[in-house]
């Protein structure tokens, strides 16, 4: 399976004719999906449709590994029939409105227009009691399934060029960042030095010596930081090569990416001379991360 984007539309409609007598059914249904950690499905369907949506759902979860999709389905009716009043909730709200209007003695009346937008007002036409109609809804949403993962697998590979030319920038930076590791140690060399001399004319103990040379030493060789952030480019690249489910092991390798990134500015800082191109480099490749990190999210 190819790198998918979890961002996604697609559409699909189907007709029953000549069923319950000449009333010819009609639907509509459709998918949308955008970004989400896990797989978090969402459904619009008529009333009494439960066992409709099980079926449904089963074929998503089978389809679809992570995003928010939302599933929606219009039915209509020969004649034009669409949707219908829910008049028990309709009812039940008109109740209570005009019951708290009492208990608080307010001059009010509750409005036609607030009433119809609370969810489920108007329900779609009642699903058909007929076996042809689920069959036909299922074969519709695997085509409609078909659509919305072409669409995904589109994006994905568009994602999956930029992941790739954003890499390289970072493989890239970090080679430019190698060159000037010599300067780098270097400058930690005469910095050793100073406060040895430092030290030892203030007749500090051996012990104190060794701890401040050792300190130095371990912030003074960035080349540990720049092999792991190698590493995980290529890890990263790997990922992009096999396809499939990647989008968290991504997001994972970044974050590790990120860190090496950080400790590398950290060990050099403060340093003069040509070590200062160090950082401009090295916020290079934070910004880089950061928009891989954009772009990852939305991978399946």
């Amino acid at each position: 399976m190819p790198i998918r984007s979890m961002t996604g539309f697609a559409q699909a409609k189907g007709q029953l004719p000549g069923l319950q007598g000449n009333n010819q059914i009609s639907f509509t249904l459709s998918l949308k999906s955008v970004n989400h950690r896990f797989l978090d499905l969402q459904f619009r369907m008529p009333a009494e449709s439960e066992a409709l949506e099980m079926q449904v759902r089963r074929l998503l979860k089978e389809k679809l590994a992570r995003g928010h999709v939302e599933f929606s389905l219009n039915l209509e009716r020969a004649g034009g029939e669409s949707v219908s009043l829910n008049k028990p909730l309709v009812t039940g709200y008109i109740q209570a409105f005009r019951a708290a209007a009492a208990e608080f003695s307010l001059a009010s009346e509750p409005d036609l227009n607030a009433v119809l937008r609370i969810p489920g007002a108007l329900d779609n036409a009642t699903l058909p009691a007929i076996p042809e109609f689920e069959v036909a809804v299922l074969e519709k949403t695997e085509e409609a399934l078909d659509r919305l993962n072409q669409m995904r697998e589109e994006e994905g590979r568009s994602i999956e060029q930029e992941l790739q030319r954003r890499m390289a920038h970072v493989r890239k930076a970090a080679e430019a960042i190698g060159q000037y590791r010599q300067t780098v140690l270097q400058n930690y060399l005469e910095r050793l030095k100073t406060r040895m001399q430092e030290l030892i004319g203030a007749q500090a103990e051996p012990e104190r010596v060794l701890q401040e040379a050792a300190l130095l030493v371990d912030r003074s060789d960035i080349q540990e930081e720049l092999v792991r952030l190698a590493n995980h480019v290529q890890h990263f690249l790997g990922l992009l090569d096999q396809s499939g489910e990647v989008g968290k092991k991504l997001d994972f390798l970044l974050q590790e990416m990120n860190r090496e990134a950080n400790t590398l500015l950290s060990k050099t800082s403060g340093l003069a001379g040509e070590a200062l191109n160090i950082t401009e480099v090295g916020l290079e490749i934070k910004t880089e991360i950061e928009k891989t990190r954009e772009q990852v999210q939305n991978i399946e």
